[in-house]
């Protein structure tokens, strides 16, 4: 196919066009160097300027401060399921953790496998289609950290607002939204995203991490897992995902050019505005099924009167272009995923394709 499509995959996602037409244009032979991004060492001066230039970037973009450290990791948000509680759990050796989808379970799951885990908050019981309320939260002021999962991909929910936890050190899955908008990455003690939603390829974990969070690292954990070892060795410990890095600058380089987060904060809402507000107003044929009050601005979930329905628009939408609708296998139903890189002309061809369904259905 020589047209490209929409792509409404979870991840990995769609990357920008710019990227990806700067990528091809130099994967033979990055300029001035005479070998390839996939090529090149990891010691080289080349790949040196590229990885302080994605650092740069991020924190730029973000405004975060010296007092944080920015490290490219690999394993995923997957791996950081249990690095976070190996290095941050001690000596309490108990955290706070909100339960609200299938990755939070996961994070749970591995957390438990180093010290006591405390519920503070959970949706478990509303199919997780909200985000708990604040007052509903039962924090251990004694807890070595909270976590939280900022956005869940699965479900379509996204907390709007970071959990007010006190002293307690906080931290976040970012995986599905971190770079949809700015934050005050100083309400952080840590940061940890997967970067195939928003800012890259699959094989790259990014995590900002506050300095003083890493004498928590203690010298008996297994080297690759041990924060302070990455962040005294600028990322290189092993040799990263340099192709994965490269693409994360561009990227990063991308945001930059056009206007910075508030900017892409502002055309996300608009993207996703297009698409909730014809579910809402398509006469209960589509259905949101996250509450509204909790809606992801990445991911939007819901459901047609039938199964047999949902099947037959899937079919015919990727016919028609419009790839990655299918929901996950533990949701069901439909999810169309609007990242950063994902055009605005892109939801409204959507949404006139679903008229167009609803019409002749």
């Amino acid at each position: 196919m020589e047209k490209r499509i929409y792509n409404f995959s979870a991840g990995p996602a769609v990357l920008p066009e710019e990227v990806l037409k700067e990528a091809r244009d130099n994967l033979y032979v990055l300029p001035g160097v005479g070998m390839s991004i996939l090529e090149i060492s990891h010691r080289s001066r080349t790949f040196e300027k590229i990885i302080l230039g994605a650092k740069r970037n991020i924190k730029t973009l973000l405004g975060i401060g010296d007092d944080y450290t920015v490290l490219f990791l690999q394993g995923g948000a997957t791996l950081q399921f249990s690095m976070v509680p190996l290095n941050l759990m001690f000596p309490e050796n108990k955290a706070d953790y909100m339960l609200t989808g299938v990755w939070a379970q996961k994070a749970i799951k591995e957390a438990g496998k180093v010290g006591t885990v405390n519920i503070a908050g959970s949706s478990e019981a509303d199919n997780f289609t909200i985000i708990p309320k604040q007052e509903e939260l039962k924090l251990d002021p004694d807890a070595a950290y909270v976590h939280f999962t900022s956005n869940n991909t699965i479900y379509g929910t996204e907390y709007k607002t970071e959990p007010e936890v006190g002293s307690v050190p906080l931290v976040c899955d970012a995986s599905s939204d971190l770079m949809h908008k700015k934050i005050d990455v100083s309400k952080y003690a840590l940061l940890y995203a997967g970067a195939q939603k928003n800012l890259g390829p699959s094989g790259v974990t990014v995590v900002i991490i506050r300095n003083d969070m890493l004498t928590r690292s203690r010298d008996s954990l297994p080297a690759y897992l041990n924060y302070r070892i990455h962040a005294e060795n600028d990322s290189m410990y092993n040799t990263p995902s340099t192709f994965g890095v490269y693409i994360i600058q561009l990227v990063t380089k991308w945001l930059m050019k056009n206007g910075g987060l508030d900017v892409m904060h502002q055309l996300n809402r608009d993207k996703a505005s297009i698409l909730y507000d014809y579910i809402d107003e398509s006469d209960g044929y589509y259905k949101g099924t996250a509450r509204k009050e909790s809606r992801s601005l990445m991911n939007v979930t819901f459901r047609l009167p039938g199964e047999e329905l949902e099947r037959k628009l899937i079919s015919e939408a990727t016919k028609s272009g419009f790839s990655g609708l299918k929901g996950h296998r533990l949701a069901g139903g439909l999810r169309a995923s609007i990242y950063n890189a994902f055009p605005k002309q892109g939801v409204a061809d959507l949404v006139q394709f679903m008229k167009d369904f609803k019409s002749r259905n």
